[in-house]
């Protein structure tokens, strides 16, 4: 993700300068054409990023192999809006600091202001009064998608304004960007851009947004494993086109709550029925089993996602480790791998909970782990012996074969694994993690 957006940023610059070396920076002196091209500069990019955030935010299924699954996705749409926001930060604040290099360097050599008339004038002065006030709303919703201990139900709702406030900004960009550059790459690159971005918006604001993958269904059955987890089990219409275990959907149970991501805990047996293990993790999530009833419609987008089990390399050691809900695409792979036990490789599954009595998934995996001899299953109870190390999972210094660690389970416990890894500095070891946010 690093690096597709370090080249994204990269490319968009590039075309910046190369139209700066082609028309010259124009007339003025150094602080004045400087604070003129990082006013370009930083425009240019806040709104790169944004038409990029946007067109990710289509949920693309062609972008998961570049990517690495649509989890990645969208962490890439994340972190390209927060970039964008803090390019716009920077962009109004130069536009601010006219005064400052007034200040400083004088009124001489600043570059003569452009003249515009009719039409073009009145667009360019709605354009700068609209992309003001869109550029606060912005930030404001970067600073709520940092800031964790604000409601996600809030959150979200406010987040469906973003593409309206997108394509008051692409307004702005494009008529007040300066005149020349649509005759250079950067014109080229801002045009293309604005016109994903904007087809985008049209997209999520019209409801389009993976249409194409959205199938009905009903409930078949709302069951209670624990306190704290809910397990619907569905049944799509035809046009499912099945999933591959460790897949995930998005769900809707109820149209003004939206689609929510659950992976699919269930192998797929032809039979268009899917079963999703859900963790009370919030307000929607805890008051699911109230909600829920058998003959119920949803909805299910999908199946998205690349932590697949039949992605695993059968040279490599395989390691999973399923922390909490993280079982889930696991429970899915060992429903898989019972169907044909012949396919199923030598691995150690590695299930941390924090309290293994009482936990109904620990049953759960015995009995499916019971009839594959090659899978080797191993119980953390973080509550007697603290959370698994990197030890723990079998691994050491002179590991001469290829591993794999395949992880899905919290945040906090995947940067406890990877920091003991690389202390063991494993060269031979790759990571695999399911990493899908919402916010």
């Amino acid at each position: 993700m690093k690096t597709i957006l370090s080249g994204f940023v990269a490319l968009v610059a590039l075309a910046w300068g190369l139209s700066l070396a082609a028309h010259g920076a124009g007339p003025g002196t150094l602080p004045w054409v400087a604070r003129e091209q990082a006013l370009y500069l930083s425009g240019l990019l806040s709104i790169g990023l944004m038409s990029l955030a946007m067109v990710l935010a289509t949920r693309p299924a062609w972008l998961e192999r570049p990517f690495g699954g649509m989890d990645r996705v969208y962490r890439a749409h994340k972190w390209a809006g927060i970039l964008a926001g803090s390019f716009a930060a920077l962009h109004w604040l130069v536009e601010e600091s006219g005064g400052l290099v007034k200040a400083l360097a004088g009124t001489a050599g600043r570059p003569p202001k452009v003249e515009y008339f009719g039409l073009l004038e009145n667009l360019r002065d709605a354009g700068e009064e609209l992309g003001e006030f869109a550029v606060y709303l912005v930030l404001a919703m970067v600073l709520l998608a940092l800031w964790k201990r604000f409601p996600y139900k809030f959150w979200r709702h406010l987040h469906r304004a973003m593409p309206a406030l997108y394509l008051m900004l692409a307004f702005h960009a494009a008529v007040l960007a300066p005149l020349y550059w649509w005759t250079t790459p950067a014109g080229a690159v801002l045009g293309v851009l604005l016109a994903a971005g904007s087809v985008a918006a049209g997209l999520s604001l019209a409801g389009r947004v993976g249409r194409g993958r959205r199938v009905a269904g009903q409930v078949v059955a709302v069951n209670r494993p624990a306190p704290d987890v809910t397990e619907v089990v569905c049944r799509l219409d035809g046009d499912w086109r099945g999933h591959r275990a460790g897949q995930f959907a998005f769900v809707t149970f109820e149209r003004f709550e939206g689609a929510h991501p659950f992976t699919i805990a269930s192998a797929d047996h032809g039979d268009r029925t899917v079963t999703f293990q859900i963790k009370a993790l919030g307000d929607y999530t805890r008051s699911l089993p109230q909600r829920l009833a058998a003959g119920q419609p949803v909805s299910v987008e999908g199946p998205y996602g690349r932590f697949e089990l039949g992605r695993h390399d059968r040279r490599a050691r395989q390691v999973w480790v399923a922390g909490g809900i993280g079982v889930t695409p696991f429970l899915a792979w060992l429903g898989a791998l019972r169907a044909d036990p012949a396919s199923a490789p030598e691995a150690d599954l590695h299930y941390c909970t924090r309290r293994a009595e009482g936990d109904p998934f620990v049953a759960r995996l015995q009995a499916l782990c019971a009839d594959l001899p090659g899978v080797r299953l191993h119980v953390h109870d973080s509550a007697a012996e603290g959370p698994p190390s990197a030890e723990t999972l079998g691994l050491s210094v002179g590991e001469r074969r290829r591993a794999e660690v395949w992880f899905c389970g919290p945040q906090g416990l995947a940067d406890h694994l990877r920091a003991g890894l690389a202390r063991l500095g494993l060269r031979r070891l790759r990571f695999h993690q399911e990493a899908f946010e919402m916010r």
